[in-house]
């Protein structure tokens, strides 16, 4: 009986480490939440004043301090390290906020987050500044860009698109109302047209008007047509669609005065425009000429980018750019269209200076990390904006087809624009099944 217990209790430990080790691989959260979140939070916790003293994150202590350790505690005089206020367990990792000491700042602590990384064994720390005098340490237990899903919380609402979630766990957004212009970044196979899926799969249940430019014959935009307001498929077709679009920001430049207004947002409900993203694939397209004769309508496509960037936010005209490079060998006005640009996400590229054309003029610390994105890791890429601050994030995949079904869903949306109308895309008609076509589920005859 003795033997028979005993081999149970070795059958219950195995089934045990065995479940354990599949949950650690195929079930990373909850492999995190039994045994990675106690782990962490112990060693957190035993080696947090030596972590920080190792790492130089300590101050001398006052004058009052280090008499009261040495005549009344009868102790040794110790540096002394950030006080930890509150540690709080998510779902990824841990929250601790710390309250800095006099002589530190948060640059300190951001500059040691990788010692801080190894010391504790976590996959990442982020550290963000909360207020004056304290941080905030994002630890992620485990990889959370290796199979991304966004939180059922991350919804699409006003001008409000998550496209991604961040290496720290939370949900990367495009906000159109405090980013209006953005450019996006990324080698072939890189990952970037899957970002362009997932931000038309969000904008496509807003009340927007979406406008694409994809030099490419439309074969990236031209499936999402039933939503599309306009879509220009040649170099021409773009130029004169950018010309209607200038008019158009004039035009409503027109209605804030009329109406004392200073952007979109304080025109009354009744008389505001719907707003419009516009959405350009290959933005090198636009800027390469074969022949003399094509330079008038490239620097006049230029021209009315630029003003675009620099005017339209206001009466809610967004642009979405992407490529594969941009810089100044693109030719003029390139590098005046760059600096409108606010927001800026970089995938894999193939060469440094793709990174610092991205990166480099707002946030030169990222550059190092968009150069070392792996070619088997599709749709990761470094985010930045005109802040300095930058973070790794990953997008989901999301397969054409769905975006394609999402747009047909909210055809309905797409607004009624006299100025896009010569632009309209043709809406392909859907498939209808061939007759005689056997049906999914091959029916079987009913047997008494």
């Amino acid at each position: 009986m003795s033997d028979l217990v005993t081999w149970v209790e070795v059958g219950g430990l195995a089934a045990g480490a065995g479940g354990l080790g599949y949950a650690k691989v195929r079930a990373p959260r909850v492999y995190w939440s039994l045994v990675g979140l106690p782990v962490t939070w112990g060693r957190f916790t035993w080696t947090y004043r030596s972590t920080m003293e190792v790492c130089g994150l300590t101050v001398q202590p006052s004058r009052l301090r280090a008499f009261m350790a040495r005549n009344v505690a009868r102790g040794e005089v110790r540096p002394v390290p950030p006080k930890v206020r509150r540690v709080r367990p998510t779902s990824v990792g841990l929250l601790v906020t710390l309250r800095l000491p006099a002589g530190l700042e948060p640059a300190d602590v951001a500059a040691s987050s990788e010692r801080l990384r190894h010391a504790w064994g976590v996959r990442s720390v982020t550290v963000v500044e909360t207020k004056p005098g304290f941080v905030e340490l994002r630890m992620t237990g485990y990889d959370v860009l290796g199979r991304v899903r966004l939180p059922r919380s991350a919804r699409v609402r006003d001008l409000v698109v998550p496209v991604a979630l961040r290496e720290d766990g939370s949900v990367f957004e495009r906000d159109y109302r405090q980013v209006p212009m953005a450019l996006t970044l990324g080698a072939n196979l890189s990952g970037k047209s899957m970002y362009q899926r997932n931000l038309i799969k969000g904008l496509a249940s807003l009340p927007v008007g979406l406008v694409g430019v994809d030099c490419k014959r439309g074969v990236e935009q031209s499936r999402y047509a039933p939503r599309l307001s306009a879509l220009a498929t040649t170099p021409a077709d773009a130029s004169l669609l950018l010309d209607a679009l200038v008019g158009e920001m004039e035009r409503r430049f027109d209605l804030l005065a009329q109406h004392g207004a200073s952007d979109l947002w304080e025109l009354p409900a009744k008389v505001r425009p719907v707003p419009l993203v516009v959405l350009v694939d290959e933005v090198a397209e636009l800027f390469l000429v074969t022949s003399k004769k094509d330079e008038e309508r490239r620097d006049r496509s230029v021209m009315q980018m630029v003003r675009l960037g620099q005017m339209a936010r206001a009466v809610g005209i967004f642009l979405e750019i992407c490529g594969q490079r941009f810089g100044s060998e693109l030719g003029r006005g390139a590098t005046a269209l760059r600096a409108q640009l606010t927001g800026r996400v970089v995938h894999r590229v193939n060469d440094k200076q793709t990174a610092e054309m991205g990166l480099g003029d707002i946030a030169p610390d990222a550059v190092a990390a968009a150069t070392v994105i792996a070619p088997n890791r599709p749709g990761l890429a470094v985010a930045g904006d005109t802040s300095g601050g930058w973070s790794r994030i990953r997008t989901p995949e999301t397969s054409s087809d769905e975006v394609v079904a999402i747009c047909r869903d909210f055809a309905h949306l797409t607004p009624d624009l006299p100025f896009l109308a010569p632009f309209r895309p043709a809406v392909p008609p859907v498939a209808a099944p061939e007759p005689g076509a056997s049906p999914v589920v091959r029916p079987r005859p009913v047997t008494e």
